[in-house]
């Protein structure tokens, strides 16, 4: 059975959980979607690029901007065995250290980067991969985290993410309810921060038939925390859907160019591509309201098109009414249709001409009666 179902007991509470607020913006029940443009190595090594990706990502829609903080020493050695290989995918054959060599932003980058941000007016923030990256973050006033699907098992780097008190988003992708759980056990054991959980196929790029998005309302139940999705399927359907099924986050990587070849741009939106989706999740949300019977504002027009009793021929004072000069009809300005069979057989009080609603004032009182008693009842 897929653990992400036959789930062992859960350390949180049930509760629903509560909006929070990143760099002045809310999230979470009641509030658009929040967009992250995530960058990673979409830089190709130019912070020149780097700089346009940030501009390009709010004229697209982005409300916030993530980078990855690390450097190949700090997440991998400089190692030829094949266990420091990629076997298969996107970056096969390749050597980790290599890979990561390419892919990095520099230490020496991310002063200007969040300085940028800050002169456009979105918030920038970023993954960190080891305790130096936290510390080079804290110095720049890094105002959330993200913690990486591969580092959810890193939980004393959650542990000191945690207790830096600010909002922080765990990725889920390959890992088990009881890994999840032990990240967001460290992670609440060490902060009261508000903390978030992204479902994630970590497959790059992720097929659709492994989206497997109904793990996102699941994983708000199970651990009480507002979810969403970082998503590396192709295009932006996966991202739309999501937050049909109550996604408040969505993490979709970018590029200003997939033909330029960068280390993820494969999976990545380009500018025009990630304002499509940008609109399309926030009008998703917004068709999603809220539960409602009876008519809408717009449909209160529309009420008087529905049927009601109409006298379909000339009646005259002292006949009956019948199946012949009685009918249902639009508009609606008649008696509802259910008085229908006790109207059929009753006798006209006055003189009634076609096109006429009718009334309960025009037949014999009796009946009138009788229908005013079923009206209340």
């Amino acid at each position: 059975m897929d653990s992400r179902i036959d789930s062992p007991q859960m350390s949180a509470s049930p509760l629903p959980p509560l909006p929070f607020e990143l760099a002045g913006t809310k999230i979470g029940p009641g509030y658009p979607p929040y967009m992250i443009a995530e960058l990673s190595g979409n830089h190709g090594g130019d912070l020149n690029r780097a700089v346009a990706m940030i501009d390009a990502a709010v004229n697209a829609g982005a409300d916030a901007i993530k980078i990855q903080s690390y450097t190949a020493e700090t997440i991998t050695l400089d190692h030829d065995h094949p266990d420091f290989r990629v076997p298969d995918g996107l970056w096969q054959g390749r050597q980790l250290y290599e890979l990561y060599q390419e892919a990095h932003t520099p230490w020496s980058w991310h002063a200007p980067l969040f300085a940028h941000a800050k002169k456009r007016g979105i918030p920038l923030f970023s993954s960190p991969f080891d305790p130096s990256a936290v510390s080079l973050l804290e110095s720049l006033h890094c105002p959330a985290y993200k913690i990486a699907s591969f580092e959810l098992v890193d939980t004393p780097l959650i542990a000191i993410v945690a207790q830096t008190g600010k909002p922080t988003i765990l990725s889920t992708g390959m890992a088990t309810p009881a890994e999840i759980d032990s990240a967001v056990t460290t992670f609440r054991h060490h902060s009261s921060a508000p903390l978030a959980l992204l479902h994630c196929t970590s497959s790059y790029p992720a097929p659709l038939a492994e989206a497997d998005l109904n793990t996102i309302p699941w994983l708000q139940q199970q651990f009480s925390a507002i979810s969403g999705l970082s998503d590396h399927t192709l295009g932006i359907t996966v991202a739309v859907t999501a937050v049909a099924l109550g996604a408040h986050i969505i993490e979709k990587h970018f590029t200003l160019s997939r033909e330029e070849g960068a280390v993820d741009a494969a999976f990545s939106l380009e500018p025009d591509e990630f304002a499509a989706m940008a609109t399309g999740c926030r009008e998703a949300w917004q068709a999603l309201g809220r539960v409602r019977t009876g008519p809408s504002p717009r449909e209160e027009g529309s009420l008087r098109f529905r049927r009601s009793l109409y006298a379909v021929a000339p009646i005259r004072k002292g006949e009956r009414f019948s199946e012949d000069n009685i009918r249902s009809i639009r508009p609606a300005f008649g008696l509802p249709p259910h008085y229908l069979n006790q109207i059929l057989g009753q006798i006209a009080l006055r003189d009634i001409e076609r096109g006429e609603p009718l009334s309960l004032e025009m037949f014999t009182p009796q009946s009138a009666a009788t229908a005013t008693t079923t009206q209340q009842g």
